[in-house]
C-alpha cells in the first residue's frame, strides 16, 4: 500500500506497521465531528486522559477505580501507579517502541485493565484476545496483526506459546509482577497523535475469518463522549459491572473506558455467568450493568433471588433485544433496559433506545446516538422511504478501518459504514431492526424477519430461548426453521411442535410461522455470546443434537402464498 494511503499527521509511532496497512483514504468512511465535545487536540494519549481526568476532578485520586471479587480495591492513584510500573516493564525490559502490537490474554481482571492502559500509555497498540481461543485461532491473530509482544495470564500461557512459535516477546503475569516490583510509580505518557492507532480489535468471526479493525486514541475518547453522557447519563458516583469480555469492544467501553472517563468505578468479574453477575451486583452495589438479552432473561428466570435494587441503568447489546425480555426485566427489577446497536467496526454503540421510550414504540431499537447519523439504503445505495427495509448505513466520529483487508470495500461505500444490518425507519427517525442482511429469510417471495419470529416464540411459556434461520426448500426457496431450547418441565414432542406453530400463526402473520422446529439443549454461540446462526442454517441439528424436528404438511395450493390459518 502506497504512502499516500497513510494518515496525514505527525505520528509518534516508530513501528508503522498498522498505519502502512490502513485502507487508502478514498476507502475510509466520512467522519463527523459536529459536536464540540468530540473535537480533540491533535496530540492526544487516551490512556493519560482516562487516568488523569483533568483539573475539574480534584478528588479523583482517592476515589475507587477498579474492584474485583478477589479483594482488589484500587483507587485512581493506585491504578495510575500500577499502570506506570507496567509501562516501564514494557519499554525498559521488553523493548516496546511506539506502534508495536501487544497481544493480551486474560479474563476480566484488574491486571488486564491496567495492562491495557499501560500499553496505550507507552504508545503501543493493544490486541486483546479471549482466553478461550486456541493455538490455531491465536496464530491467525498473531500473523494478521504481526504481534511483537504478548502479556498473558500465567495459566493461559501454553496455547499462546504454541501459537507464537517463539517469535513473540512473551511475559506471563507472574514474571510481570516480579519485574514491576523494581519500577517507579510514575511514567510520562508517549506524546501520541490523536489519530495514532492504539487498538486493533478483531471481529467475532461469526460469518467468516475475523477482521482486524483499527481504532485511534481519538476514537476511544469519541465513544466515551457520545453514548455515556447522552444516553447512559452516568456520573462519577456510579459503579459499573457486566458480563462482556474486555477483549470485545462492547465490554471494553462499558466496563473500562466509560467508567474511567467519567471518574466512576468498575467491577471486573473473571467469571460473569448470569448467576455470578447477579451475585456480584448485590455484593458490590453496582448501579450500571452492561450485558446481553440472554443474560438478562436468565437472571429473571434464576431461582436464586439476588438483590438487584442498587441498579439504576442497564444496557443490552450484542443481539436483538426481544420485547418479552424487556418486559420480564421490568417485572423483575422495575427497570427499563437501554437497547443498543453497535459493532466492532464502529467501536461501540451508535444507535440506542432509552428504556422509557420503548413502551410507546414496541420493536424500535432507537435513534442515532448524538454525534452519529443513519440512513436506510437500497441495493444501489439510494435512501429508502420510511417503512421500507434496507441496509443500515451510519456515519459518525468513529468508522471502519480494516487492517489490510479487501472487505473494507464491502463495509464502507460512498463514505457510509454499512453495518450488515437490515432495518427500517419510521417518520420520526426511530429505527426498527429486521435482521442481519445475511440472516434475512425470503420464503415464497415474502421477506421474513427471524428476529420477529424469535420474539414471538419467546412469549410462549415453553420456550427458554430460540434462534430462527432459513432452511432450503424446493417449493418456496426457503422456509422458516426455529431451533428451540425449552424451559424446564416441557418435553420435546410432536404435539409441542404443533402447539408452537399454531401459537405463532395467531400472534403474527401466518406466513411467518416456523414450518420446521428443532429442539436442542443449547444454541451454538461465539465467544461474544452471539448465536452462530450460520451453524444452524439448512441443518436439521446443531452441535447439541436435535431431539425432535417436524414440518407441518402443506395443503394443496399453499406453495407461493401465505401459510394456512
Amino acid at each position: 500500500m502506497d504512502a499516500s494511503s497513510g494518515p496525514q499527521y505527525r505520528s509518534a509511532h516508530v513501528d508503522t506497521f498498522v498505519q502502512d496497512r490502513l485502507p487508502h483514504v478514498s476507502r475510509q468512511p466520512d467522519l463527523l465531528l459536529d459536536l464540540s465535545s468530540l473535537r480533540y487536540p491533535p496530540r492526544l494519549n487516551c490512556a493519560r486522559e482516562l487516568l488523569d481526568g483533568g483539573s475539574d476532578d480534584p478528588d479523583r485520586a482517592g476515589r475507587p477505580a477498579v474492584l474485583s471479587p478477589h479483594g482488589v480495591r484500587w483507587t485512581y492513584a493506585e491504578l495510575t501507579a500500577v499502570v506506570a510500573r507496567i509501562a516501564q516493564v514494557l519499554t525498559q525490559d521488553m523493548g516496546l517502541v511506539p506502534g508495536n502490537r501487544v497481544l493480551l490474554r486474560d479474563t476480566n481482571t484488574p491486571m488486564l485493565a491496567a495492562i491495557w492502559l499501560a500499553v496505550v500509555q507507552a504508545g503501543g497498540v493493544v490486541v486483546a484476545t479471549m482466553p478461550l481461543l486456541r493455538a490455531k485461532e491465536l496464530a491467525y491473530v498473531i500473523d494478521k496483526a504481526r504481534i511483537t509482544h504478548a502479556l498473558c495470564e500465567t495459566g493461559l500461557r501454553e496455547e499462546l506459546e504454541a501459537a507464537g512459535d517463539g517469535v513473540l516477546t512473551l511475559m506471563d503475569f507472574d514474571g510481570l509482577e516480579h519485574a514491576m516490583a523494581t519500577k517507579a510509580e510514575e511514567f510520562t505518557a508517549v506524546d501520541t497523535a490523536a489519530e495514532d492507532p492504539c487498538l486493533v480489535a478483531f471481529t467475532s468471526g461469526t460469518t467468516g475469518m475475523p477482521k482486524a479493525t483499527v481504532h485511534s486514541h481519538r476514537d476511544v475518547l469519541s465513544i466515551c463522549d457520545s453514548f455515556p453522557p447522552h444516553i447512559l447519563r452516568a456520573t462519577r458516583e456510579d459503579r459499573f459491572i457486566g458480563s462482556p469480555s474486555l477483549a470485545f469492544t462492547y465490554g471494553l467501553g462499558g466496563l473500562l473506558l466509560f467508567p474511567l472517563r467519567i471518574g466512576a468505578s468498575t467491577v471486573l468479574l473473571d467469571r460473569a455467568g448470569p448467576r455470578q453477575l447477579a451475585r456480584a451486583i448485590e455484593e458490590f452495589g453496582a448501579t450500571i450493568c452492561f450485558s446481553g438479552p440472554t443474560a438478562y432473561r436468565a437472571m429473571c428466570l434464576d431461582t436464586q433471588d439476588h438483590d438487584l435494587s442498587s441498579l439504576r441503568e442497564c444496557v443490552s447489546a450484542g443481539e436483538a433485544l426481544p420485547f418479552v425480555t424487556r418486559k420480564m426485566w421490568k417485572r423483575h427489577t422495575d427497570l427499563d433496559l437501554i437497547d443498543g446497536l453497535g459493532s466492532t467496526e464502529m467501536l461501540h454503540i451508535f444507535i440506542a433506545m432509552r428504556g422509557e421510550e420503548a413502551w410507546t414504540r414496541p420493536g424500535a431499537i432507537g435513534r442515532p446516538v448524538p454525534g452519529y447519523i443513519t440512513a436506510v439504503l437500497d441495493a444501489d445505495g439510494n435512501p429508502l422511504p420510511y417503512g421500507e427495509v434496507g441496509a443500515l448505513a451510519v456515519k459518525g466520529p468513529t468508522g471502519c478501518r480494516y487492517l489490510d483487508d479487501e472487505r473494507q470495500l464491502e463495509y464502507v461505500r460512498n463514505g457510509w459504514n454499512l453495518t450488515g444490518d437490515a432495518c427500517w425507519a419510521d417518520n420520526e427517525g426511530y429505527l426498527y431492526y429486521h435482521s442481519r442482511m445475511d440472516d434475512m429469510i425470503v420464503s415464497a417471495g415474502y421477506n421474513i424477519s427471524p428476529v420477529e419470529v424469535e420474539s414471538t416464540l419467546m412469549t410462549h411459556p415453553a420456550v427458554r430461548e430460540c434462534a430462527v434461520v432459513a432452511a432450503p426448500d424446493d417449493g418456496r426457496g426457503a422456509v422458516v426453521q426455529a431451533h428451540v431450547v425449552l424451559t424446564e418441565g416441557h418435553l420435546p414432542t410432536a404435539e409441542l411442535v404443533a402447539e408452537l406453530q399454531k401459537f405463532t400463526k395467531t400472534e403474527m402473520a401466518p406466513y411467518k410461522y416456523p414450518r420446521l422446529i428443532a429442539f436442542c439443549e443449547e444454541l451454538p454461540r461465539a465467544d461474544t455470546g452471539k448465536v452462530q446462526r450460520y451453524r444452524l442454517r439448512g441443518a436439521g441439528h446443531n452441535s447439541s443434537g436435535t431431539v425432535v424436528m417436524t414440518a407441518t404438511p402443506e395443503p394443496e395450493g399453499a406453495i407461493g402464498g401465505p401459510a394456512p390459518e
